[in-house]
């Protein structure tokens, strides 16, 4: 990871480790992220990436390994910790029987400069149901409730868990220019999600992690791009194509998969013959190509390269 002094650092973590009986949560850890950044940790279920971030709020106390959050140990440090920092859990963190506002305007109490909880609520779009009870809110209304409790109080840094799940596209975009607004005003996010091309998005940095580890790290681009000019071609057209015979007919070096039924990659140093090869192909067996295009990998492909595509409980 690029460096950051101490001067800059919001969040350091060295050597993490976090055991749940004989099962190691977290084994060895590494971050370390400036204020006004945003780092998105990656990772498949049961990674590691919740106990970790849950490590970093000061809810859990780590067996092994530093942590700093704003220079301080959110274990030690709880209390001084606490003001200065927001949290968006997953599952929200509400009374069931509360009402939106009230919530919101309960925890404007605990902080010492809160923002307006009105204000708030319009601008994400809760204030038609400031007086509904939580339990009767939608899924996407409840976590943009969490979200304004995390930020109700002017946090320096922020943990979003999850922070679109169940929210429509209007929504997740309202949470995304959040964020964005967050950076420029120089707030430090740590973001978790299962939404690539959210993280491909927001994020300075990312950190993908499998079995407690992380197993690569950099920014977007630095996690899509390939070596020298290799990119991608993709392309759609009828399922099971005999992808041997076009591999035999493309440049050495050439390798093609179909990621989806329907759904093909050709990876190597794609120039306009590699493209036109595969349009010849495709055309003397009759196949119609669509949709085809030239890019490099996306996060999910580097993603599922690192972390494996077997479904995980």
């Amino acid at each position: 990871m690029s460096t950051v002094t101490a001067e800059d650092v919001a969040l350091s973590v060295r050597g993490l480790v976090k055991r749940y009986g004989s099962t190691v949560a977290v084994s060895g850890l590494d971050l370390a992220m400036p204020h006004g950044s945003v780092l998105a940790l990656l990772g498949p279920n049961g990674a590691g990436k919740t106990t970790t971030v849950e490590v970093c709020e000061g809810f859990l106390r780590p067996d092994a390994g530093e942590v700093r959050v704003l220079g301080l140990d959110p274990t030690t440090d709880a209390a001084r910790l606490r003001p200065r920092i927001g949290v968006m859990p997953q599952g929200g963190g509400a009374y069931p029987g509360v009402h939106a506002e009230e919530m919101l305007r309960l925890v404007a109490t605990c902080t010492a400069d809160p923002l307006d909880p009105a204000w708030l609520l319009e601008v994400l779009g809760l204030g038609a149901v400031g007086r509904t009870p939580y339990k009767r809110l939608s899924g996407g209304q409840q976590q943009r409730l969490s979200l304004a409790c995390a930020l109700v109080g002017r946090p320096e840094l922020v943990f979003l868990d999850e922070p679109t799940a169940g929210m429509d596209p209007q929504a997740r975009r309202l949470v995304w220019d959040l964020v964005s607004a967050l950076r420029r005003d120089g707030v430090a996010v740590v973001l978790t999600t299962h939404l690539m091309d959210e993280a491909e998005s927001l994020a300075d940095h990312v950190v993908i992690v499998d079995h407690g580890r992380a197993v690569a790290n950099g920014t977007p681009a630095e996690l899509t791009a390939s070596n020298g000019a290799n990119n991608e071609l993709r392309f759609r057209a009828d399922p099971a194509l005999d992808l041997e015979l076009l591999v035999t007919a493309l440049p050495e070096g050439c390798e093609s998969t179909e990621l989806r039924p329907g759904e093909y990659v050709v990876r190597g140093d794609i120039d306009p013959q590699v493209v036109s090869t595969v349009t010849a192909w495709c055309a003397r067996h009759g196949v119609l190509a669509q949709e085809l295009r030239v890019s490099r990998r996306s996060l999910e492909d580097v993603f599922l390269e690192l972390t494996g595509r077997r479904l995980r409980s």
